[in-house]
């Protein structure tokens, strides 16, 4: 006799209509109350996110069936993904009875559950159950027992595994009472393929099989009435996330990593800019709320969190949803609070983890926007004198445009348009002391190289990047504006620039106003070199641990070109424990260069301190921004000596085999 068992066994095919009629109703439930968020998200601004369909596709079912995002942490993410993958093979097996029993039995005479795949069917059934349950207990005891710090905890989680624990363990109680008074009886080894339904049948073996047709019969209803019940309050409870989340892959940002709406500053009847209510981010960043499952891991992420600033980006989101579900209209600057929004470097680590691809960083950036262009507030005074000083200088010193080249007193550099490369190179490069030691040693690099190397000289002015981040999208547009000019009326071919923020602004954000020279960051740019064999090294052996520049990492996916060439020139790198996508900014990102950093502790100190934690006594980066602020941290943190921070391009220079 083939191996299976009776679809609806002790239930009867008559349970069809109700149970059809209650699915239907929960159906309905759930429609209506998506809908009715619908609406809530209909308040934000328009926004297509339907291009690229295939790319949308794969997205999503790597995120969803895949779990890709979820497992990026460890022993949460891991457990998390196989909870799922039981929960989901207990749903394709629930769907495969129903198709046997609704569809292809009674139309086409077709029972397919049965025999070899019958024993595999419900022993895969049996161990997917018993891994979400093993999961959900794990998940609960971290929840509600370990309860790791800044993890909230809503009658929602409770409902949640509760619920989801209840409907699992009814689901093998009602297993044991059909094995113990069947297969127990009358084929003791079919049930061994359901072998956690066969422990729930062994403690049963003592009741009559009235008491056990019974039980079966009561637990089977209550079991199907609490799945529709936690179905029915998908969209009434965080449960919504199930739904959510996975669309929120689809509808994903597909332009380039941190893309910011370039502002049309001259519009007819536009006269607000920037975020100040609800109605003026898009309906995504509303959506975006309901997608959150409140994990904190972008919160464990953030710079500013973790040096005790007011800024959480996973309550900034919350915060967004909760306005757009208020009764009245709330302003959205004073919900988050002006503090928590200065806080943010900008770094991108929360939205880089966030499992549901919640877009963080720019809800930030278009609060900062109104801040700015409709409030004019800045962070501090200091920020607002850098600001006028960049306006006026072009350049947050305020020192003068014709001091800009000095910098190069002695090096040979060419004219734009008869030079190999254009050299754009900042403001902290041509003015800073400590910095125009790096300037210095590209040029020489690039000499070494064989190439001509191009600078505007006092024609260059501050990319614009930090005031584009702070809000100033009027000053930022101004400066790229002259910068474009500039660069186009040299004749030059190619940018390079040692700055991973001129790098972003030129290569990115330029595009949107017409820049279409092709730019390279001086890592890229030299490992290029070094891999042809033009760039001319000489190796001596030392210990070294590397600072991924946010911007180089997860705005440019750049990580390995900086340490290939750190292995050139014969570095052995000690990595930090948070390092390359998952590394801790510096501090002075999104526009913190120019603001003094009042409250908490310092982040670069933080960091320095991390890197104290290899040993290696040279802490390498290859950002201007990042050089300054290590080598103030290590004043803070390190003993004359113990530890140095250098930039990539000098260590490089170093070990030419000519000068």
């Amino acid at each position: 006799m083939d191996a299976t068992r009776e679809i609806y066994w002790n239930i009867g095919h008559g349970a069809a209509l109700p149970l059809y009629l209650l699915a239907a109703l929960t159906a309905l439930l759930v429609l209506y109350g998506f809908a009715r968020r619908l609406r809530i998200y209909r308040q934000g601004k328009p926004l297509d996110r339907r291009d690229q369909s295939l790319r949308r596709l794969g997205r999503m079912l790597g995120n969803f069936l895949g779990q890709v995002r979820v497992m990026r942490v460890r022993l949460p993410g891991v457990t998390h993904a196989f909870l799922f993958w039981g929960m989901l093979t207990l749903f394709i097996g629930t769907l495969l009875v129903m198709i046997q029993a609704d569809f292809t039995a009674p139309l086409f005479d077709l029972v397919f559950l049965r025999g070899v795949f019958y024993k595999f069917f419900s022993l895969a059934l049996d161990l997917g159950g018993l891994i979400a349950m093993l999961t959900l207990f794990g998940l609960g005891a971290r929840r509600f027992v370990y309860r790791p710090k800044g993890l909230e905890i809503i009658p929602d989680d409770y409902l949640a595994h509760f619920g989801l624990a209840t409907i699992l363990l009814t689901g093998f109680f009602i297993e044991g009472a059909r094995l113990a008074a069947t297969e127990l009886r009358t084929d003791p080894a079919l049930a061994w393929f359901s072998p956690v339904g066969r422990l729930a049948a062994l403690t049963m073996t003592g009741l009559e099989t009235p008491a056990l047709l019974s039980l079966h019969r009561w637990l089977w209803w209550i079991h199907f009435g609490l799945a529709m019940g936690l179905i029915a309050a998908l969209p009434f409870t965080k449960l919504r996330h199930l739904l959510t989340t996975p669309l929120n892959s689809w509808l994903g940002d597909l332009r380039p990593k941190g893309a910011l709406p370039t502002l049309d500053l001259e519009a007819e009847g536009v006269d607000h800019f920037g975020a100040e209510a609800v109605s003026d981010l898009t309906w995504k960043d509303i959506y975006d709320a309901d997608a959150c499952m409140a994990c904190k891991r972008c919160q464990d992420r953030c710079p500013a969190w973790a040096t005790g600033k007011p800024l959480s980006p996973m309550r900034i989101v919350q915060q967004v949803g909760a306005a757009a579900f208020a009764a009245s209209p709330a302003d959205l600057i004073e919900t988050v609070t002006p503090e928590a929004l200065w806080a943010c470097t900008a770094c991108r680590a929360c939205q880089d983890i966030c499992p549901a691809e919640i877009e963080h960083v720019n809800k930030i950036l278009e609060m900062r926007r109104a801040l700015v262009l409709m409030r004019g507030e800045f962070p501090g005074p200091e920020v607002v004198a850098a600001v006028r000083q960049l306006e006026t200088s072009g350049n947050p010193f305020g020192l003068p445009p014709a001091t800009r080249r000095d910098w190069a007193a002695g090096l040979e550099l060419h004219p734009p348009a008869e030079a190999d490369l254009l050299y754009f190179v900042g403001c902290y490069a041509s003015f800073d002391k400590r910095n125009q030691a790096v300037a210095r040693a590209f040029v020489r690099l690039c000499r070494a190289a064989g190439l001509k190397v191009a600078i505007l000289g006092s024609a260059e002015t501050c990319c614009g990047e930090p005031l584009r981040k702070l809000g100033n999208e009027d000053l930022y547009q101004r400066k790229a504006a002259e910068n474009i000019a500039q660069i186009r009326a040299s004749g030059a071919r190619q940018v390079v620039t040692a700055c991973p923020h001129c790098f972003y602004t030129l290569s990115r954000d330029y595009r949107d106003l017409g820049f279409d020279l092709p730019v390279e960051h001086a890592a890229a740019f030299l490992a290029r070199l070094a891999e042809e064999g033009r760039l001319p090294l000489r190796p001596q052996t030392f210990e070294v641990t590397y600072h991924d520049s946010c911007t180089l990492a997860r705005y440019c996916d750049l990580l390995e070109p900086p340490r290939t060439l750190l292995r050139r020139a014969g570095g052995q790198i000690r990595e930090m424990t948070q390092t390359g996508y998952d590394g801790f900014c510096c501090g002075a990102g999104g526009g913190r260069v120019l603001a003094e950093e009042k409250l908490g502790s310092r982040i670069n100190v933080t960091r320095v301190q991390m890197a104290q934690a290899t040993g290696a006594p040279l802490l390498v980066s290859n950002c201007p921004f990042c050089l300054t602020m290590f080598e103030d941290g290590i004043k803070t943190v390190c003993q004359a000596g113990q530890m140095q921070a250098r930039d990539l391009l000098e260590i490089l220079e170093e070990r030419l085999t000519a000068p």
